[in-house]
């Protein structure tokens, strides 16, 4: 898809996502919602979220194929961005030293960290692509929008 395609997708998104979740105050439901309605809309192999949960993180609602469901802080992609507390793109998942493999076919990932009130992270999003160079500056843009209604 190209950048124009992508723009529109997620600015179609990002409305709909908020009037859906407006008063819901479960977190499950939400991460729920979001991670179903950004999959379908950006056709994406993998969408979820891995909660914080006893000093790891712990598989939370997502859509696609089986998924780690434990994951250490700075470990992966996932653990590496919760560490360090920003988004992280990748590229080309073989380059990212110490990736997890959770699945072979995927091959490019965006990690977006979801903080609390406090500004601790308490979750992040995980998005994978079966295509090399998939995420970017756009995707970032949008979906640290997105965390934001969470």
């Amino acid at each position: 898809m190209n950048n124009t395609e992508k723009i529109n997708r997620y600015q179609a998104f990002l409305p709909e996502l908020e009037a859906i979740l407006k008063g819901e105050t479960d977190m499950i439901v939400k991460m729920s919602v979001f991670a179903a309605l950004l999959h379908e809309e950006m056709n994406f192999f993998w969408t979820g979220f891995y909660r914080v949960v006893s000093g790891e993180l712990l598989l939370g609602p997502f859509q696609g194929t089986i998924a780690c469901t434990h994951i250490g802080r700075g470990k992966g992609v996932c653990g590496t961005a919760w560490q360090r507390a920003e988004t992280i793109v990748v590229k080309d998942v073989e380059l990212f030293n110490g990736h997890i493999a959770c699945s072979s076919l995927s091959k490019s990932e965006i990690v977006v960290p979801i903080k609390n009130k406090l500004g601790e992270i308490i979750a992040v999003l995980d998005i994978d692509s079966t295509e090399i160079g998939t995420f970017d500056d756009t995707d970032k843009y949008y979906l640290e929008q997105a965390v934001t209604f969470l």
